[in-house]
């Protein structure tokens, strides 16, 4: 069924809500930023932004509809099936990780990296932790948290440049966001392009390889430095406590679904947990709903946007930027420039990756499907450069943490940011040379 117009064509006009948003959100976190003051992107919240963003979609548009007729659009663009599947995957991934940090299989899977791990191997081995850890629970924002502290430590004790470890932890942690099954961009990029997340995942993987060897090598030549003879501590760890790991990662190497992997994964915990002595029923289940409201930010704020966004398509902006945009495409190439730079840009204005890919997705799908892109691809381009520039955004909360965590300067940890950069090149060089553009059977 086809979806509801607005009689009147605002064409351009109809993204004004959106840059309103931008302008409040991404504007104001920039000021506060430059003028030193504390939590610069807090000021003015996400949620008021988009909020804001809204009314003015809902009050100075099309002002003969009536304020029902247009909430009611709002709603169902809010509620569509695929930002709610995400609102549930991504509270049970946030339960999940809360409930296997609660038993301590967060800290024991660091752990056996650092005891497996030789010291003169130890930057580069950040980096590969920090990926097996991001693609294990899905979520770059966990990873950070969990490894940069322990990686500049690690790197102060051992005599390295800690802008360089704190970097490595930093790509590590954003590379399981376009890898990971449990990933709520990938998530969002499968349901955007009707792709299943297993071929977007080989895809995004086969892309990032050249990136994660040639970046593991650097590291390993430019971490050759002094290090102190004393071995660098670890703490304890046990097969039984990491296996709520390779339950999820095990499990959704298989192709079940994503919802019963996670359920499986946090029942693993709790049965480990309680059996072992470690934690309590309740101290589970009270670790498990603390996760969950991590991520209700998510979940919210992506109901938000999607809501916004169904506005601006019965306004006719999305069907304005869609003739815009193909008067600017010559071919399948620059179709994918196309996609590949206005994703990233999205994402970096919003510091949200999944945000980005939902904005993004309804227009690269229909532009895919036209010149005959295959639709792995285009979800592939979406999550990797939406993910890589993160990295290099100067207020992202992983550049933040680190800079927290180290007292590093911005610059000396872009200087090592390998990995970011030789992925964005990569995702060019194919997109130049056409490679993976049309469909194969899987």
């Amino acid at each position: 069924m086809e979806k509801q117009r607005s009689k009147l064509d605002y064409r351009g006009f109809a993204f004004i809500p959106l840059l309103v948003f931008l302008f409040l959100y991404v504007g104001c976190g920039v000021f506060f930023t430059l003028s030193g003051v504390e939590d610069p992107f807090g000021q003015l919240p996400r949620y008021v932004a988009i909020v804001f963003a809204i009314c003015v979609s809902l009050v100075f548009y099309d002002r003969k509809v009536s304020l029902s007729d247009k909430l009611e659009i709002y709603t169902k663009g809010a509620g569509r099936h695929g930002v709610m599947l995400l609102s549930f995957v991504v509270l049970l991934a946030g339960g999940f990780q809360s409930s296997a940090s609660a038993i301590g299989a967060e800290s024991a899977i660091v752990n056996m990296g650092i005891d497996l791990i030789p010291l003169n191997f130890l930057v580069p081995g950040i980096f590969l932790i920090a990926c097996i850890i991001s693609t294990a629970t899905g979520t770059s924002m966990g990873t950070q948290v969990a490894i940069i502290p322990v990686a500049i430590a690690l790197a102060n004790g051992a005599g390295i440049n800690s802008a360089m470890a704190g970097a490595a932890a930093i790509a590590g942690a954003y590379f399981g966001d376009s890898i990971a099954f449990i990933s709520s961009t990938l998530i969002v990029a499968s349901n955007g392009v009707g792709e299943k997340i297993r071929n977007i995942a080989k895809l995004n993987f086969l892309i990032s390889l050249p990136a994660i060897i040639i970046t593991t090598v650097l590291y390993a030549l430019t971490s050759a430095g002094d290090l102190n003879t004393t071995s660098t501590s670890h703490g304890a760890y046990t097969f039984v406590t990491i296996l709520p790991y390779i339950v999820v990662i095990g499990l959704s190497l298989t192709g079940m679904n994503v919802v019963l992997v996670l359920a499986l994964g946090i029942a693993s915990t709790g049965i480990i947990g309680i059996f072992s002595g470690t934690i309590g029923f309740f101290e589970w289940t009270q670790a498990m709903s603390s996760g969950m409201e991590s991520m209700f930010f998510l979940a919210v704020f992506s109901s938000l946007v999607s809501g916004l966004i169904e506005l601006i398509e019965y306004y006719r902006g999305i069907d304005w930027l869609l003739k815009f945009l193909m008067t600017k495409i010559k071919g399948a190439r620059s179709c994918e420039y196309l996609i590949s730079i206005v994703t990233a840009m999205i994402s970096g204005a919003t510091l949200n990756n999944t945000v980005a890919v939902i904005i993004t997705a309804p227009i690269a799908k229909e532009l895919g499907d036209k010149y005959s892109i295959s639709r792995k691809k285009v979800a592939s381009l979406m999550t990797i450069f939406s993910s890589g520039v993160l990295s290099l955004v100067p207020y992202d909360s992983s550049v933040l943490l680190a800079q927290k965590y180290g007292d590093l300067d911005y610059l000396n940890l872009v200087k090592y940011s390998y990995y970011p950069f030789i992925l964005l090149i990569t995702g060019l060089l194919i997109i130049q040379f056409g490679l993976f553009t049309s469909d194969q059977k899987e």
